[in-house]
């Protein structure tokens, strides 16, 4: 039975290689969206089974509205693989860097080549697009001369562009971090990290008072993001990310963290995978039809 699977952009893109990263042994179909926001709306409609999207990247940082479309859709994380990041410039074969008037790629994209695309300026006219890949395809489509795209070396591969600058990217270790998202809160075994949302009082010494509760009982933290709660002006809640060793005592905690907080949500509960461990989420499943 196949995995239907949303992602933000189309076969070759980085969404579509963290699939692979993500269900190695899965049989998958794509369902390619144009947002991440119709990524979520594709899960919530029952029109795909999993959302695959990017969360954060080490040069760009946290994609705070992934995360505010994931809270507002009610969906869990389920896991997570992290996907190194080489970018190059590619255009039709016969071009050079000279020739370049636009550079054309999605904005995180861009955003993580800053440095080498201010080279190419003022002349060079950067143009926010869908996604990498859908971009490298639309300049061999239409057979843009003086049109380049930024994506990685599998979609020149894909699409017979001719890479013209490689590893343009502003540091060369440079990784994103993808999630897999879906409407229930089905988790792999043996969990060892999560996700949680809350928000406090103005007390004095609120926030600490929670890092500390979770430094007694061994839960490391490894992210906080503070989020503006709407209809509430310049009140926030605080999404943070733990690794922890015990399951059963990170529950506890949680039973705790309820009574110190205001609300709380779990977002999701899943194994750390910085390595790219292969998942067994996919076996844990019941697919949709």
């Amino acid at each position: 039975m196949k995995l239907k699977i949303a992602i933000q952009g189309i076969e070759s893109s980085f969404h579509d290689l963290a699939v692979k990263q993500l269900f190695p042994e899965a049989e998958t179909t794509l369902v390619p969206c144009e947002s991440f926001s119709k990524v979520t709306e594709t899960v919530k409609n029952f029109n795909a089974d999993l959302g695959v999207i990017a969360i954060e990247n080490t040069i760009a940082g946290t994609i705070l509205p992934n995360y505010k479309l994931i809270d507002d859709g009610d969906f869990s994380i389920l896991g997570e693989t992290f996907l190194t990041i080489d970018m190059f410039l590619m255009a039709l074969p016969g071009q050079t860097v000279h020739d370049i008037d636009e550079v054309h790629s999605h904005p995180v994209a861009l955003q993580q080549c800053t440095a080498y695309l201010q080279r190419l300026q003022p002349h060079c006219k950067l143009i926010e697009g869908k996604d990498t890949a859908s971009e490298a395809k639309r300049i061999l489509d239409g057979k843009f001369k003086g049109v380049a795209a930024i994506a990685g070396k599998q979609v020149a591969e894909k699409y017979g562009l001719e890479i013209i600058a490689s590893d343009i990217q502003a540091k060369k270790e440079n990784k994103t971090r993808f999630v897999v998202i879906g409407r229930n809160a089905t988790q792999e075994k043996e969990p060892n990290k999560a996700t949680i949302n809350f928000e406090l009082n103005h007390d004095i010494g609120s926030l600490s008072n929670i890092l500390q509760l979770l430094a007694t009982f061994n839960i490391n933290l490894t992210k906080i993001q503070s989020l503006p709660i709407e209809g509430k002006p310049w009140q926030y809640s605080f999404l943070v990310e733990v690794l922890f060793e015990d399951y059963e005592v990170f529950k506890e905690v949680i039973t705790m963290l309820r009574k110190a907080v205001l609300e709380l949500k779990i977002v999701g509960v899943y194994k750390h995978n910085l390595h790219n461990a292969m998942s067994t989420l996919h076996k844990e499943m019941n697919y949709a039809e």
